[in-house]
């Protein structure tokens, strides 16, 4: 068995592995001052950013849910990995050899843990399949690719390839790989029969389904012959890599264009996901196998960056959501349940649907590109596309038509988000319905009435704590509303992100070498000082040096020292970093100062005039007082 890993090579991998790159994949980061960068967190709902990633300390913290760490530490987060796996996986992305101590050898390739094993299973897999899309078997795939539009160059762009009928190729193939049939029924490649397992997917257009960094975690495959009793298509079951309720078909090819123009496209199938990325809409994504969910949302929304900004409307934050149905009744179906969850987007939400019921694959087969394109522009916003359902589901000839429908519609105009369009909606459905616009507004107004009042926004903004190793609370988060502690926070920020221009500023060297842990009030806050010291101090920071702090910290004060990491510093141009440092040191300097002054003061008046120990706390006093009065001058 392998040993530990090397903790000069853990340390590499902190400093190559860029954590706003790796973040990045998964949460979209915009600028939040001088070396910092923001975004939605991905470990909790909020519509404001609060996750705070600060590259040059190598940490990150959000402020809402008061999660913190590394970029080692994310990964655990986001994947479920533990420390080492996360450490290989990193390594692996950074071009790192890792070595292993306690008398280990290296892990071999493909040893490194179930999730490494599955992804490259997935990977050979995929492979598999698409040098197999050439063979004689698969013309019948190859055609149907070429009907609807797609040639060779697309299939590759798109990873498709074919399953060939028979009950074992995949199989055998991944066998002589190494792989265990273990490990190919935990990724779902394969099933149980009666003589043992047999490939899942067999005679069938496959389609890779990957995660938001590329790796391939399940497929997609259609049915292309008549004897194949199966579904028309079939996807990979859930597994340790693949959760339908959370994976976009097409997010890896899109996600850069969906942050570019804070705008998603959501589709029904991997067909129309080609027909859209081919048509330059390369913002286009679908799901596999379930309807547009919860956790769709929240994926949606980290890459969009959808948030509130200061007094904005709800619904205008510039982020767009555009889903494409089929006119049918399922798509209808399938837009008023988009419309339940568009409470959760800021974005603005539209629909797109062809009048006479063309997918995007369908409408390119038949008006190329410039159709598609078409379709999207001429989107209709997604609650005044519920509400003609609405109308369209009754007869409007007939009082008693009317009457139904407006009590179908009502309560959809009352859940338009934006306060400032609702009267303009309930406006027009007065005259879609011909009727008395007063009788249509207090219909609105009673089902606004019989939905409640609706939650106030979750901010993100919620009491923190820090965690001991065992989960419990270990003590509340300092209120920074307190000047003192402001100042014991900022210095302490300055002390873990710019340590090398504190002490090479003439201030900064004078008070780094003055300040003792009692310069700090706030617990917390002197204990980090402590693990800054242990560390070396500031003189001896190196490319890894918040992680240093942390350790020493322990975990009890990690988060803490996460938050003190990334918290923005009130500066703005890099060359006065080390002046504004050592200022802020100096601030709490001076206030320990004050207090021990005041301190003293005290205890001379409770020893009396003329005694011992009042001319002892007398002396000190002075000489204090002329350390302040240097501190000040300097």
């Amino acid at each position: 068995m392998a040993g530990t890993i090397n903790r000069d090579d853990i340390a590499s991998v902190r400093e190559r592995a860029p954590i706003e790159d790796i973040i990045g994949q998964h949460v979209a980061l915009k600028s939040a001052g001088v070396g910092s960068v923001k975004g939605l967190c991905p470990f909790h709902d909020e519509r404001s950013p609060s996750f705070h990633v600060r590259p040059n300390a190598g940490r990150w913290h959000c402020f809402g849910c008061g999660e913190g760490g590394d970029v080692i530490e994310f990964v655990m987060r986001i994947d479920g990995l533990p420390f080492a796996e996360a450490v290989e996986y990193l390594a692996d992305k950074a071009g790192i050899t890792l070595r292993y101590e306690a008398g280990g050898a290296p892990r071999k390739e493909g040893r490194s843990g179930q999730r490494k094993r599955l992804l490259e299973a997935h990977r050979v897999a995929q492979e598999f399949y698409a040098a197999q899309l050439a063979s004689p078997e698969a013309r019948t795939g190859r055609d149907f690719l070429r009907e609807r539009g797609f040639d060779r160059a697309a299939a590759e762009h798109f990873g498709v390839g074919y399953a060939p009928q028979g009950w074992n190729h995949l199989a055998d193939h991944l066998q002589t790989k190494g792989f265990t049939q273990d490990e190919m029924r935990a990724g779902g490649l394969v099933s149980d029969g009666n003589r043992g397992v047999y490939d899942r997917f067999r005679g069938r257009l496959i389609w890779p389904i990957r995660d938001v960094t590329g790796e391939v975690i399940g497929f997609g495959a259609r049915r292309l012959y008549d004897e194949d009793q199966g579904p028309k298509y079939l996807n990979t079951p859930e597994s340790p890599l693949y959760k339908k309720n959370q994976v976009l078909y097409g997010i890896d090819l899109a996600k850069s264009a969906i942050r570019s123009e804070r705008t998603t496209v959501v589709v029904e199938g991997y067909t129309d996901v080609m027909a859209c990325h081919l048509a330059g809409i390369t913002n286009a994504v679908a799901t596999c196998g379930t309807a547009f969910g919860e956790e769709h949302v929240k994926v949606v929304r980290r890459l969009m960056g959808d948030v509130a900004g200061g007094a904005m409307k709800v619904g205008t934050s510039g982020a767009k959501v555009i889903f494409t149905f089929d006119g049918d009744e399922a798509g209808q179906n399938a837009a008023l349940k988009s419309f339940q969850l568009d409470q959760q987007f800021l974005a603005q939400t539209f629909v797109a649907v062809d009048p006479e019921g063309k997918d995007p694959c369908d409408l390119r087969m038949a008006g190329g590109d410039q159709a598609v394109q078409a379709l999207l522009q001429a989107r209709t916003p997604l609650f005044e596309f519920v509400i003609k359902t609405a109308l369209g589901a009754n007869d409007l000839e007939t009082p008693e038509g009317r009457a139904a429908a407006l009590s179908a519609a009502a309560p959809v105009v009352a859940g338009i988000r934006d306060r400032a369009i609702q009267p303009e909606y309930t406006r027009r459905l007065a005259g879609w319905l011909g009727m008395e616009l007063d009788i249509v507004r207090r219909a609105v107004s009673n089902a606004a009435k019989s939905r409640g009042r609706e939650p106030a926004a979750h901010t993100g903004t919620m009491p923190q704590v820090s965690r001991g190793g065992d989960g419990t609370a270990a003590s509340a988060r300092p209120d920074r509303r307190d000047p003192v502690v402001r100042a014991e926070a900022l210095s302490l920020g300055a002390l873990l992100q710019a340590p090398t221009e504190t002490v090479n500023d003439p201030l900064g060297q004078v008070v780094v070498a003055e300040m003792t842990p009692a310069a700090y009030s706030v617990p917390q806050y002197r204990a980090v000082f402590e693990a800054i010291m242990a560390a070396g101090g500031p003189t001896q920071a190196g490319p890894d040096w918040a992680n240093d702090v942390a350790e020493q910290a322990g975990e009890s004060l990690a988060g803490t020292v996460s938050e003190l990491a990334v918290s923005p510093l009130p500066h703005d141009k890099p060359e006065t970093l080390g002046h504004y440092a050592s200022s802020v040191l100096a601030r709490v300097l001076d206030l320990s100062l004050t207090r021990a002054i005041a301190e003293l003061r005290g205890r001379m008046q409770r020893a009396g005039a003329g005694t011992d120990g009042a001319q002892e706390a007398f002396a000190e006093i002075v000489r204090l007082e002329q350390r302040r009065r240097l501190l000040r001058e300097g």
